[in-house]
Protein backbone atom coordinates (compact mmCIF):
# COMPACT_ATOMS: atom_id res chain seq x y z
CA UNK A 1 0.00 0.00 0.00
CA UNK A 2 1.37 3.41 -0.97
CA UNK A 3 1.26 6.30 1.48
CA UNK A 4 -1.17 9.00 0.54
CA UNK A 5 0.50 12.00 -1.07
CA UNK A 6 1.12 14.95 1.18
CA UNK A 7 -1.16 17.95 0.70
CA UNK A 8 0.18 20.99 -1.09
CA UNK A 9 -0.01 24.58 0.14
CA UNK A 10 0.78 27.54 -2.12
CA UNK A 11 -0.12 30.65 -0.07
CA UNK A 12 -0.21 30.16 3.71
CA UNK A 13 -0.18 27.23 6.11
CA UNK A 14 -1.24 27.09 9.75
CA UNK A 15 1.05 25.92 12.52
CA UNK A 16 -1.19 22.91 13.08
CA UNK A 17 -1.17 21.93 9.43
CA UNK A 18 2.60 22.24 9.27
CA UNK A 19 3.00 20.10 12.39
CA UNK A 20 0.76 17.45 10.84
CA UNK A 21 2.67 17.59 7.58
CA UNK A 22 6.00 17.16 9.37
CA UNK A 23 4.60 14.22 11.32
CA UNK A 24 3.04 12.46 8.35
CA UNK A 25 5.44 13.37 5.56
CA UNK A 26 8.70 14.55 7.17
CA UNK A 27 10.80 13.99 4.05
CA UNK A 28 8.40 15.94 1.86
CA UNK A 29 8.70 19.30 3.63
CA UNK A 30 11.53 21.83 3.81
CA UNK A 31 11.30 24.67 6.35
CA UNK A 32 13.21 27.91 5.89
CA UNK A 33 13.69 30.51 8.63
CA UNK A 34 13.81 33.98 7.02
CA UNK A 35 14.12 36.03 10.20
CA UNK A 36 15.67 39.45 9.66
CA UNK A 37 15.62 43.02 10.91
CA UNK A 38 16.24 45.92 8.55
CA UNK A 39 17.97 47.98 11.23
CA UNK A 40 20.05 45.06 12.56
CA UNK A 41 20.99 42.69 9.72
CA UNK A 42 22.51 40.03 11.99
CA UNK A 43 19.56 39.89 14.39
CA UNK A 44 17.75 37.28 12.32
CA UNK A 45 20.58 34.80 12.52
CA UNK A 46 20.91 35.38 16.25
CA UNK A 47 17.19 34.76 16.71
CA UNK A 48 17.49 31.54 14.70
CA UNK A 49 20.38 30.40 16.88
CA UNK A 50 18.32 31.02 20.03
CA UNK A 51 15.35 28.97 18.81
CA UNK A 52 13.81 27.80 15.57
CA UNK A 53 11.44 25.21 14.19
CA UNK A 54 12.88 21.69 14.19
CA UNK A 55 14.72 21.01 10.96
CA UNK A 56 14.51 24.61 9.76
CA UNK A 57 17.40 26.07 7.77
CA UNK A 58 18.30 29.74 7.99
CA UNK A 59 18.26 31.88 4.85
CA UNK A 60 19.63 35.40 4.89
CA UNK A 61 17.57 38.17 3.35
CA UNK A 62 20.55 40.18 2.11
CA UNK A 63 22.76 37.33 0.90
CA UNK A 64 20.22 34.80 -0.40
CA UNK A 65 16.90 36.56 -0.92
CA UNK A 66 18.56 39.57 -2.57
CA UNK A 67 21.93 40.53 -4.00
CA UNK A 68 24.31 43.45 -3.82
CA UNK A 69 23.59 46.00 -6.49
CA UNK A 70 24.33 49.54 -7.52
CA UNK A 71 22.94 52.31 -5.29
CA UNK A 72 20.47 53.28 -8.02
CA UNK A 73 19.02 49.74 -8.15
CA UNK A 74 17.37 49.92 -4.73
CA UNK A 75 18.34 48.36 -1.44
CA UNK A 76 17.38 44.74 -2.16
CA UNK A 77 17.70 43.86 -5.87
CA UNK A 78 16.39 40.47 -6.90
CA UNK A 79 18.99 37.70 -6.73
CA UNK A 80 20.18 35.92 -9.83
CA UNK A 81 17.69 33.11 -10.42
CA UNK A 82 20.34 30.45 -11.02
CA UNK A 83 22.33 31.45 -7.96
CA UNK A 84 19.21 31.44 -5.79
CA UNK A 85 18.13 28.04 -7.07
CA UNK A 86 21.57 26.62 -6.31
CA UNK A 87 21.59 28.01 -2.78
CA UNK A 88 18.17 26.54 -2.11
CA UNK A 89 19.22 23.19 -3.58
CA UNK A 90 22.09 23.15 -1.09
CA UNK A 91 19.47 23.35 1.65
CA UNK A 92 17.62 20.38 0.18
CA UNK A 93 15.00 22.17 -1.95
CA UNK A 94 13.60 19.92 -4.64
CA UNK A 95 10.78 20.03 -7.16
CA UNK A 96 8.58 17.56 -5.27
CA UNK A 97 8.89 19.25 -1.88
CA UNK A 98 6.49 21.37 0.09
CA UNK A 99 8.51 24.38 1.20
CA UNK A 100 7.38 26.43 4.19
CA UNK A 101 8.91 29.79 5.03
CA UNK A 102 8.54 31.82 8.21
CA UNK A 103 9.95 34.76 10.14
CA UNK A 104 9.38 36.75 13.31
CA UNK A 105 8.16 39.92 11.57
CA UNK A 106 4.54 39.40 10.54
CA UNK A 107 5.60 37.51 7.42
CA UNK A 108 7.31 40.47 5.76
CA UNK A 109 10.53 38.58 4.98
CA UNK A 110 8.94 35.15 4.58
CA UNK A 111 6.67 36.63 1.92
CA UNK A 112 9.77 37.67 -0.05
CA UNK A 113 11.01 34.07 0.06
CA UNK A 114 7.55 32.84 -0.96
CA UNK A 115 7.52 35.23 -3.92
CA UNK A 116 11.01 34.26 -5.03
CA UNK A 117 10.23 30.55 -4.99
CA UNK A 118 7.08 31.16 -6.99
CA UNK A 119 9.17 33.35 -9.32
CA UNK A 120 11.46 30.36 -9.89
CA UNK A 121 8.39 28.31 -10.76
CA UNK A 122 8.04 26.32 -7.53
CA UNK A 123 4.34 26.28 -6.69
CA UNK A 124 4.31 24.33 -3.42
CA UNK A 125 5.58 27.06 -1.13
CA UNK A 126 3.65 28.62 1.74
CA UNK A 127 4.20 31.18 4.49
CA UNK A 128 3.65 29.95 8.05
CA UNK A 129 0.61 31.97 9.10
CA UNK A 130 1.52 33.92 12.22
CA UNK A 131 5.16 32.93 11.90
CA UNK A 132 7.36 31.76 14.73
CA UNK A 133 5.00 33.26 17.33
CA UNK A 134 2.08 31.16 16.09
CA UNK A 135 4.19 28.01 16.25
CA UNK A 136 5.13 28.77 19.85
CA UNK A 137 1.58 29.77 20.77
CA UNK A 138 0.40 26.37 19.57
CA UNK A 139 2.75 24.73 22.07
CA UNK A 140 4.83 23.14 19.32
CA UNK A 141 8.51 22.32 19.87
CA UNK A 142 11.50 24.44 18.94
CA UNK A 143 15.17 23.65 18.91
CA UNK A 144 18.51 25.44 19.14
CA UNK A 145 20.54 22.88 17.24
CA UNK A 146 21.69 23.33 13.70
CA UNK A 147 19.61 21.42 11.18
CA UNK A 148 21.28 18.31 9.83
CA UNK A 149 23.10 18.81 6.55
CA UNK A 150 20.53 17.98 3.88
CA UNK A 151 20.92 15.92 0.77
CA UNK A 152 21.24 18.31 -2.15
CA UNK A 153 17.99 18.68 -4.00
CA UNK A 154 17.14 19.45 -7.60
CA UNK A 155 15.08 22.58 -8.07
CA UNK A 156 14.15 23.13 -11.68
CA UNK A 157 13.88 26.69 -12.91
CA UNK A 158 10.52 26.81 -14.60
CA UNK A 159 8.69 29.85 -15.90
CA UNK A 160 6.91 31.20 -12.85
CA UNK A 161 3.70 33.13 -12.62
CA UNK A 162 5.17 36.11 -10.76
CA UNK A 163 5.64 39.07 -13.13
CA UNK A 164 7.97 41.99 -12.49
CA UNK A 165 8.12 45.53 -13.82
CA UNK A 166 11.04 47.93 -14.18
CA UNK A 167 11.04 51.64 -13.48
CA UNK A 168 10.97 52.68 -17.16
CA UNK A 169 7.85 50.67 -17.90
CA UNK A 170 6.31 51.75 -14.61
CA UNK A 171 6.97 55.41 -15.42
CA UNK A 172 5.03 54.97 -18.66
CA UNK A 173 2.09 53.58 -16.68
CA UNK A 174 2.34 56.37 -14.09
CA UNK A 175 2.24 59.07 -16.77
CA UNK A 176 -0.68 57.44 -18.56
CA UNK A 177 -2.58 56.29 -15.47
CA UNK A 178 -2.78 52.79 -16.90
CA UNK A 179 -1.81 50.77 -13.81
CA UNK A 180 -2.79 50.65 -10.15
CA UNK A 181 0.25 50.93 -7.90
CA UNK A 182 -0.05 49.64 -4.33
CA UNK A 183 2.51 50.92 -1.81
CA UNK A 184 3.09 48.55 1.14
CA UNK A 185 5.01 51.02 3.32
CA UNK A 186 3.54 52.55 6.45
CA UNK A 187 1.04 55.37 5.81
CA UNK A 188 3.34 58.05 7.25
CA UNK A 189 6.19 57.09 4.95
CA UNK A 190 3.75 56.99 2.03
CA UNK A 191 2.73 60.57 2.84
CA UNK A 192 6.38 61.62 3.02
CA UNK A 193 6.51 61.90 6.81
CA UNK A 194 9.03 60.34 9.20
CA UNK A 195 11.24 59.02 6.42
CA UNK A 196 14.34 57.56 8.08
CA UNK A 197 15.36 54.87 5.59
CA UNK A 198 15.50 56.44 2.14
CA UNK A 199 17.07 59.81 1.22
CA UNK A 200 13.89 61.19 -0.38
CA UNK A 201 10.45 61.22 1.22
CA UNK A 202 7.20 60.65 -0.62
CA UNK A 203 5.67 58.13 -2.99
CA UNK A 204 5.24 57.29 -6.66
CA UNK A 205 2.60 59.64 -8.11
CA UNK A 206 -0.81 58.01 -8.29
CA UNK A 207 0.13 55.14 -5.97
CA UNK A 208 -2.40 53.92 -3.41
CA UNK A 209 -1.42 53.16 0.17
CA UNK A 210 -1.90 49.57 1.35
CA UNK A 211 0.19 49.06 4.47
CA UNK A 212 1.21 45.41 4.57
CA UNK A 213 0.25 45.16 8.25
CA UNK A 214 -3.35 45.78 7.20
CA UNK A 215 -3.36 42.29 5.70
CA UNK A 216 -3.23 40.84 9.23
CA UNK A 217 -5.61 40.50 12.14
CA UNK A 218 -4.86 41.41 15.75
CA UNK A 219 -3.05 38.08 16.28
CA UNK A 220 -0.71 38.65 13.36
CA UNK A 221 -2.45 36.09 11.14
CA UNK A 222 -3.68 36.84 7.64
CA UNK A 223 -7.26 38.02 7.54
CA UNK A 224 -9.82 35.65 5.96
CA UNK A 225 -9.77 35.50 2.18
CA UNK A 226 -13.21 37.10 1.93
CA UNK A 227 -12.14 40.09 4.03
CA UNK A 228 -8.92 40.54 2.06
CA UNK A 229 -10.88 40.34 -1.18
CA UNK A 230 -13.22 43.09 0.01
CA UNK A 231 -10.45 45.37 1.28
CA UNK A 232 -8.03 44.88 -1.58
CA UNK A 233 -10.75 44.79 -4.20
CA UNK A 234 -11.80 48.28 -3.13
CA UNK A 235 -8.36 49.51 -4.24
CA UNK A 236 -8.54 47.87 -7.66
CA UNK A 237 -10.82 48.40 -10.63
CA UNK A 238 -10.62 44.99 -12.27
CA UNK A 239 -9.25 46.31 -15.55
CA UNK A 240 -5.88 47.99 -15.00
CA UNK A 241 -2.83 45.86 -14.13
CA UNK A 242 -1.66 45.96 -10.52
CA UNK A 243 1.90 46.82 -9.45
CA UNK A 244 3.08 46.15 -5.90
CA UNK A 245 5.94 48.16 -4.42
CA UNK A 246 7.30 49.23 -1.05
CA UNK A 247 10.68 50.52 0.10
CA UNK A 248 12.89 47.88 -1.48
CA UNK A 249 10.72 45.05 -2.81
CA UNK A 250 10.30 43.17 0.47
CA UNK A 251 6.90 44.01 1.97
CA UNK A 252 5.52 44.47 -1.54
CA UNK A 253 5.59 40.66 -1.67
CA UNK A 254 3.35 40.58 1.41
CA UNK A 255 0.68 42.47 -0.52
CA UNK A 256 1.10 40.12 -3.48
CA UNK A 257 0.60 37.18 -1.13
CA UNK A 258 -2.52 38.82 0.33
CA UNK A 259 -3.85 39.36 -3.20
CA UNK A 260 -3.27 35.67 -3.96
CA UNK A 261 -5.12 34.63 -0.79
CA UNK A 262 -7.95 36.96 -1.80
CA UNK A 263 -8.23 35.32 -5.21
CA UNK A 264 -6.80 38.37 -6.97
CA UNK A 265 -3.56 37.03 -8.50
CA UNK A 266 -1.33 38.53 -11.16
CA UNK A 267 0.11 41.64 -9.51
CA UNK A 268 3.57 42.57 -10.76
CA UNK A 269 6.41 43.29 -8.34
CA UNK A 270 8.45 46.44 -8.81
CA UNK A 271 11.67 45.05 -7.29
CA UNK A 272 13.55 48.35 -6.96
CA UNK A 273 10.55 50.02 -5.34
CA UNK A 274 10.85 53.41 -3.66
CA UNK A 275 14.58 53.04 -2.88
CA UNK A 276 15.31 52.74 -6.61
CA UNK A 277 12.68 55.24 -7.75
CA UNK A 278 13.88 58.03 -5.45
CA UNK A 279 17.52 57.44 -6.45
CA UNK A 280 16.70 58.79 -9.92
CA UNK A 281 16.16 62.57 -9.70
CA UNK A 282 14.39 62.63 -13.07
CA UNK A 283 11.50 60.53 -11.74
CA UNK A 284 8.46 62.31 -10.29
CA UNK A 285 7.70 62.27 -6.56
CA UNK A 286 4.43 62.95 -4.74
CA UNK A 287 3.78 63.72 -1.06
CA UNK A 288 0.66 63.70 1.06
CA UNK A 289 -2.31 61.45 0.47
Amino acid sequence: MHASPSPRFDTIISAGALAALRHGHPRDVLILDCSFELAAPHAGRRAYDRAHLPGAHFVDVEHVLSKKGRPDQGRHPLPDAGTLAGQLENLGAADDMQIVVYDRSAGMFAARAWWLLRWLGHRAVAVLDGGFDAWQAAGLPTTTGMASPPARGTLSQRPGDMPTIGRTELLTHVRAGTAIVLDARSPDRFRGENETIDPVAGHIPGARSRYFQDNLDARGHFKPAEQLAEELGALLDGSRPVVSQCGSGITACHNILALEIAGLPGAALYPGSWSEWCAHPDLPVAVGT
